[in-house]
């Protein structure tokens, strides 16, 4: 069997996309698995490391904003989107794939159109509960199409062949959340409530500033908490300079760093995380079952996280606060109405846990293998 995948632009896309070639590798060892998607972006990076075959192809999106500097990215993204086409027919020449997957991004427009006009059996895998662009033009003209959550089935309007499936989580989140006494023992926490916040690998100004307001009030109010945060990497300057401006330091109740790279273990002993609303952040608060209040980023299209937030607070699992709404005092206030009732946090965490589909990558690899004997 061979596969070829195409997913591109965020973490949020590509991540599923690796863990659906991990499984479908495992289903079949025998599988040839390649990757399509842009030179310059993340994803060339991942997938070669994770020694997959990777195919470029140059697609960009449109810009809206009428500009000088957009129009110019425009002409080029007519371009490209012009040679995508014989480069998309090539590249299945060239790989003869039994099926094609796209898992978003603008990358999987050309590809799996392509496959599916070709008459290669095709699927999609949509995130988010807002879907992207490229999925609800594809949804109509592929075999399968996967979504993460209920609420997208409609808007992607193929409902007689959609399945919901969830998203695609790393098996350790699941089973870090198994060991959470044995996690908590290692930070030391006892009967601390722990708070686990971060804005991204890059970091989000707005988290960082009103989360450091919430480390201040909290050790100027001697609170029994463990904080642990992330800065990202623009946030490193950012929150050394509020530490100072507001009179806080990381200690024994406050841990600070650029990036957290043990991720299921803090999930595990966290009691409230305070997040952006990624769908693959979601997916883990969910398989973690762990409390959130939301801050989704207002720059991303279709504001699709916000929506993606508004799936785990209807549950009861989160509180959601858009950005533009954002204060110091808000975030203080939303934190201590739960400190106050930690009952509220564990009621939240179980929650949570409701909304996790543990066997998402069963389901979406059975569908796939049964999808490639179909005549």
């Amino acid at each position: 069997m061979r596969v070829l995948i195409a997913a591109g632009g965020t973490a949020g896309h590509i991540n599923p996309a690796l863990a659906i070639a991990g499984a479908l590798k495992a289903a079949d060892p025998t599988a040839e698995i390649h990757f399509a998607g842009r030179e310059c972006g993340m994803e060339n990076k991942l997938v070669t490391k994770a020694g997959y075959p990777f195919h470029p192809i140059e697609i960009t999106g449109f810009q809206r904003k009428l500009s000088l500097e957009n129009i110019k990215r425009n002409a080029v993204a007519v371009w490209n989107l012009v040679q995508s086409a014989p480069k998309a027919k090539a590249m299945m020449k060239q790989i003869k794939p039994d099926l094609v997957i796209g898992c978003g991004g603008y990358v999987s427009g050309p590809v799996v159109r392509c496959a599916a006009k070709m008459g290669i059996k095709t699927a999609i895998h949509e995130q988010n509960a807002f879907p992207g662009v490229t999925n609800k033009l594809l949804a109509p003209d592929v075999d399968v199409v996967f979504a993460a959550v209920e609420g997208a089935v409609e808007k992607l309007k193929a409902p007689e062949k959609t399945l919901v499936v969830g998203n695609p989580v790393r098996p350790n989140v699941r089973t870090a959340a198994l060991n959470r006494v044995e996690n908590r023992a290692k930070l030391a926490a006892g009967d601390r409530t722990v708070i686990l916040s971060f804005g991204g690998s890059l970091g989000a100004r707005r988290i960082n500033e009103s989360v450091a307001a919430l480390c201040a009030w909290e050790q100027h109010n001697h609170k029994n908490v463990l904080h642990l945060h992330a800065t990202g990497r623009y946030g490193v300057h950012l929150f050394e300079g509020l530490e100072q401006q507001m009179d806080f330091a990381p200690g024994e109740n406050l841990v600070v760093k650029e990036y957290i790279d043990n991720m299921p273990e803090l999930l595990s002993a966290a009691d409230l995380v305070i997040s952006r609303a990624g769908a693959l952040t979601l997916a883990e608060l969910a398989a973690a079952g762990r409390a959130a209040i939301l801050i989704p980023s207002p720059n991303v299209a279709e504001n699709h996280q916000y929506y993606n937030a508004l799936e785990l607070e209807k549950a009861g699992a989160a509180i959601v606060i858009e950005e533009k709404d954002l204060t110091d005092a808000k975030l203080i206030e939303t934190v201590q109405k739960l400190l106050d009732k930690p009952e509220q946090l564990t009621e939240m965490g179980k929650n949570a846990r409701t909304q996790a589909v543990d066997d998402s990558l069963e389901r979406i690899t059975q569908r796939l293998l049964a999808l490639v004997q179909e005549p």
